[in-house]
């Protein structure tokens, strides 16, 4: 069994009600993905979801994945994470083919270099706003005081600094997605992938959020890939 998933790049559409993106990518490759294949064995059958798939994304570049339920969508989120391995095939971000590296390291190269947003926040639960943020700098090593001066800087970005010592549980749903996407920018990674972040938003609340993902990205020069980006109707590309 197979199915298909599409691709939808946004960065040179200017229809979106979101955001005008009026600025061309970088030409220089972000993240490149050459024959990739994933099959799950289930007990009566194989379930292939990604089949000899081959795309890049540029650097600054933003693109949607969507499909229906199955198709491979967050499996190939997380293959690109280093969440999860491919049964064959190569995915390299700039240059550094990250199905090679053993766990440890795949977990120290996104750390540095990949941000990751779920569609629940994963915020620890027992650490303030700020803390959340300034704990992949902890994890690099970083100082805490250093850490927590950055961190500060960046909830400003995403229009939270009076919220910095607010726990998870005192902020709103729109909130703690924001201090998600802040947690994700914080080590100045070169793409951010999110896994539905919209998914338990409102209407209100998604728009918004993706303002100012879409701007982040952009200000940042960060290629942006999200899972679902079903409330838009944009062009596709099918990966086979």
């Amino acid at each position: 069994m197979k199915f298909d998933c599409k691709i939808i790049r946004i960065s040179a559409l200017d229809a979106l009600d979101i955001l005008n993106l009026d600025s061309d990518p970088d030409s220089s490759e972000s993240i490149k993905v050459i024959n990739l294949k994933k099959t799950y064995n289930l007990a009566a059958e194989h379930l292939t979801v990604l089949s000899n798939l081959s795309f890049s994304v540029k650097k600054g570049e933003r693109i949607g994945l969507t499909g229906v339920s199955g198709c491979g969508k967050s499996t190939l989120l997380h293959i690109l994470a280093g969440l999860d391995l491919p049964d064959s095939g190569e995915v390299n971000f700039k240059g550094k083919n990250i199905v090679l590296l053993d766990r440890d390291d795949r977990a120290t190269f996104r750390n540095k270099n990949i941000g990751f947003v779920y569609q629940f926040h994963h915020l620890l639960p027992e650490f303030s706003a700020i803390e959340n943020v300034a704990f992949p700098l902890w994890l690099s090593g970083e100082s805490k005081d250093n850490s927590l001066s950055e961190a500060k800087d960046v909830l400003d970005k995403v229009d939270l600094k009076s919220k910095e010592d607010s726990k998870p549980s005192q902020l709103s749903g729109g909130e703690r997605q924001r201090v998600a996407i802040a947690r994700s920018i914080i080590n100045k990674p070169s793409s951010i992938l999110m896994d539905e972040p919209t998914g338990n938003l409102d209407n209100k609340n998604v728009d918004n959020f993706m303002n100012l993902v879409l701007d982040l990205s952009q200000d940042l020069n960060i290629s942006l890939i999200t899972v679902s980006y079903t409330h838009l109707t944009l062009p596709t590309i099918l990966l086979v």
